[in-house]
């Protein structure tokens, strides 16, 4: 698959941010095969989490791309660690990440620097600037100029006609904000651990239609936060579901989140399954929460499973459910409802439905 290109694509790129005790923060993206490799690879010097969040915001931030093209690995590093809770550097990588492939102008002579962070990177929302220099010399005498910017971070970016101040990061080409075209939908699921934590957890899908098909599905699906394990679960999960829609394949690139990333089990799965067809409008929206609760070794059949801990989750399920929720249960469960269960959900203005089979809900 090729990728639409507004500059000749680099094999390196750099960009700067100033970090908030006037440190120069140099961010270099390299790229290479991807070689069966991760997608992003980010290196901070002893610093492990930074390096770890510095890949989540660039792969978040490649959400509303409109071509997924896997075909090389970017390897992002900085030159120096920030401060653990410093979060300006972010939109330096994002825009290094870019450049390096091609989808931001580099221009010889010329040097970057951006400010900014963002919550919502995976729908292109960020509050940032970026500032555009001429560096007339190398070495000692472009860092002396950068220098002489100021010691702040806004001074480092401050005005002239090469400062851009940006909300999206499709004003960075001149783009509408392309956040409306991102779609996204919340569930709930019971996480039972036995205990006074148990709780209704939600996740969330977020979709954004690809301009290309995606040559990989599960490339094109990201789930932050989440250990390699759960991660690939995810990825099954929604690869073989949409499978079973017959047109879900190859045309949305995803981001799935937690609200609690560390869990067990894949009693979520229906929820997920749901929040994405919800997105992709392939079911009717609730007036309040989808609850769910199922799993599935057939997915692509579109077929609900059972999960265990039936009796605790029930009981969670009424304690916590709102009026106008749908909850969600698998067949199995439907003979084994305690005694009243399905009138004390109508009670409180929700309703109920045990289901063997996504799509006839």
């Amino acid at each position: 698959m090729s990728t639409i290109s507004i500059t000749a694509v680099p094999t390196n790129a750099e960009c700067r941010s100033v970090l908030a005790d006037g440190r120069t923060v140099t961010i270099t993206a390299s790229r290479r095969p991807r070689a069966n490799r991760a997608d992003v690879k980010c290196t901070v010097p002893n610093a492990p989490a930074i390096a770890e969040h510095m890949q989540q915001v660039v792969r978040l931030a490649r959400h509303t791309e409109v071509r997924l093209d896997s075909r090389d690995q970017v390897v992002l590093s900085m030159d120096l660690a920030p401060a653990a809770n410093e979060r300006d550097w972010e939109l330096a990588a994002v825009l290094a990440d870019r450049m390096v492939r091609g989808l931001h102008p580099i221009r010889a002579g010329q040097q970057t620097t951006a400010q900014g962070r963002s919550d919502a990177w995976h729908i292109g929302r960020v509050d940032g600037i970026v500032h555009v220099a001429t560096v007339l010399t190398a070495g000692a005498g472009a860092a002396a100029a950068l220098h002489d910017a100021g010691t702040t971070a806004a001074a480092a970016v401050r005005g002239g006609d090469g400062t851009l101040h940006i909300t999206h990061l499709g004003a960075l080409t001149g783009h509408a904000d392309l956040s409306a075209a991102v779609s996204t939908v919340r569930t709930w699921f019971p996480l039972h651990s036995g205990g006074v934590n148990d709780t209704l957890g939600w996740l969330e899908v977020s979709v954004f239609p690809l301009e290309a098909p995606a040559a990989s599905e599960e490339d094109s699906i990201a789930a932050p936060g989440l250990d390699l394990t759960a991660q690939q679960d995810v990825r099954h999960t929604l690869a073989a579901a949409r499978h079973f829609d017959g047109k879900g394949l190859h045309r949305w690139r995803s981001v799935v989140r937690f609200g609690q990333p560390r869990f067990q089990g894949g009693s979520y799965q229906l929820a997920l399954v749901m929040a994405d067809r919800l997105a992709r409008g392939r079911e009717f929206v609730p007036r309040g929460r989808i609850i769910a609760t199922g799993s599935s070794t057939a997915w692509h059949a579109g077929r609900v499973d059972t999960v265990e801990g039936r009796e605790p989750k029930l009981e969670l399920i009424l304690s916590q459910v709102n009026h106008g929720d749908r909850v969600l249960l698998p067949k199995d469960w439907q003979d084994h409802l305690p005694p009243g269960y399905a009138a004390g959900l109508r009670q409180k203005g929700a309703s109920l439905a045990c289901i063997d089979k996504i799509g006839m809900i």
